[in-house]
């Protein structure tokens, strides 16, 4: 029973080393929540020595708040773990106490009745009153372990206190850790508190400045137009040369049908036997096999296979900046001044002059300007992809490029801030950008 007790004590002192790898774990989470606040704020910084309050500053400022919440989230997770080891370390010094209490009674009671057979003539008395030889082999024997019992018994209380003295100092430094978790979560809370100041300032700023927001959105929604409209006739340009090239396909094959068809009946002609005749009469008659039409006109056999990985990728392509920060969604947006829209981009701005990338592999399409920014279109397969806003362009129609392949470089927009407008499209409708994104 003795020897149960001590492994299941031993088994708790395992299990607590196994919550202490998730508490680090959290360490390491909110390190990195740490460094994405420090990337947001040193973003923040860099716009406000350049512009005064707009949409970035918005987005960064809610960006931080964001990741300040999961830091005290995090926190609080820490918090809890902590309080379980407290609950569990405290369950463990009560057993120990108990056992202890335990282990002290049967000590006591062994002790007294030691003391009261302690002479030497009890022992011997003991022995020799055995009925037989083996009788008192048994009898020398249990005095033996009886005496090892009480030796055993000693041994267990000192290893049982030595056990809740760790437990008691376990105590301490998890309540030492703990008040030091709960001073750096008020230190966090009032970060927060401060960061929902900023945010507060930023919206009211930002309300007032309405009415030009407004016609900031009418221009730059006049843009995406010009630019929407320059996309859909780069995919009608690129189905008209693939309506063309698959018709030229077929008469290149119709002629060589003819070809062989006369080519048959001159051998029919030539031939002096029946069987021959007929031979070359029934090759001549055999009708081509039908090949399986493509779901699309902009498929053929060069590209299926890039369009089929373009599509097993959904979800895992990089993103065309390296590190930026998504301004405008895809879909419904609401201005601060409370204006809604729909966009069919996502804008995402990044430092001006940093470099823009390809999504995947393909052939560009088209690049050209719409007002005075560039406009950079690239296919894949019967997909497309939209780089606008872009300046410095490396790249020309024709050209294959691969996934990461740098197109050129971000332009700044209306407010003077770098960004870059992502567009993707099938051949018939507008997709989701973000759905796509890594």
């Amino acid at each position: 029973m003795l020897r149960i007790t001590f492994l299941f004590a031993l088994c708790l002192l395992a299990y607590i080393p196994s919550r202490c790898q998730t508490r680090e774990e959290l360490e390491k989470q909110r390190q990195q929540l740490h460094k994405e606040i420090e990337q947001a704020e040193r973003l923040l910084k860099l716009n406000k020595e350049k512009t005064s309050e707009n949409l970035l500053q918005l987005r960064l400022i809610n960006k931080k708040v964001n990741l300040q919440d999961k830091v005290i989230d995090n926190l609080n997770k820490d918090l809890r773990i902590l309080n379980n080891n407290m609950y569990s370390i405290q369950l463990d010094i009560n057993r120990y106490s108990r056992l202890l209490d335990t282990l002290k009674q049967e000590y006591a009671k062994s002790m007294v009745y030691a003391y009261k057979n302690r002479s030497n003539y009890d022992f011997l008395n003991f022995i020799f009153s055995a009925s037989n030889f083996n009788d008192a082999i048994k009898r020398i024997t249990y005095l033996k372990s009886y005496r090892e019992y009480r030796e055993m018994q000693g041994e267990n209380i000192l290893r049982t206190q030595e056990l809740r003295k760790k437990k008691r100092e376990e105590l301490v430094v998890t309540k030492k850790d703990k008040n030091s978790v709960l001073q750096i979560q008020n230190k966090e809370m009032g970060t927060l508190e401060q960061q929902k100041k900023e945010q507060d300032r930023v919206v009211n700023e930002l309300k007032k400045q309405g009415k030009s927001l407004n016609q900031q959105l009418a221009v730059k929604q006049k843009q995406m137009k010009k630019v929407s409209n320059a996309i859909a006739a780069a995919i009608k340009r690129a189905q008209d040369e693939a309506r063309k090239a698959a018709l030229a396909q077929a008469a290149a094959e119709e002629r060589k049908r003819k070809e062989a068809e006369k080519a048959a009946k001159a051998a029919a002609a030539n031939s002096t036997t029946t069987s021959s005749e007929k031979d070359v009469a029934v090759v001549a008659k055999k009708p081509e096999k039908e090949t399986k039409r493509p779901e699309s006109i902009l498929l053929n056999k060069e590209n299926i296979e890039l369009n089929s990985k373009f599509e097993a990728n959904k979800g895992s392509l990089p993103w065309p900046v390296d590190r930026g920060v998504v301004i405008m969604h895809y879909g419904h947006n609401v201005l601060p001044s409370g204006t809604k829209f729909e966009s069919s981009y996502v804008t995402i701005s990044s430092a001006i002059g940093s470099p823009v990338k390809a999504v995947f592999s393909g052939v560009v399409s088209a690049v050209q300007s719409v007002e005075d920014m560039q406009v950079i279109i690239i296919q894949h397969g019967r997909y497309f992809s939209t780089y606008s806003n872009v300046t410095g362009a490396t790249v020309h129609r024709g050209q294959e490029v691969s996934t990461g392949q740098v197109l050129g470089k971000v332009a700044a927009n209306i407010d003077g801030i770098g960004a870059v407008d992502f567009f993707l499209s099938s051949e018939s409708s507008e997709l989701d950008p973000e759905s796509w994104l890594r």
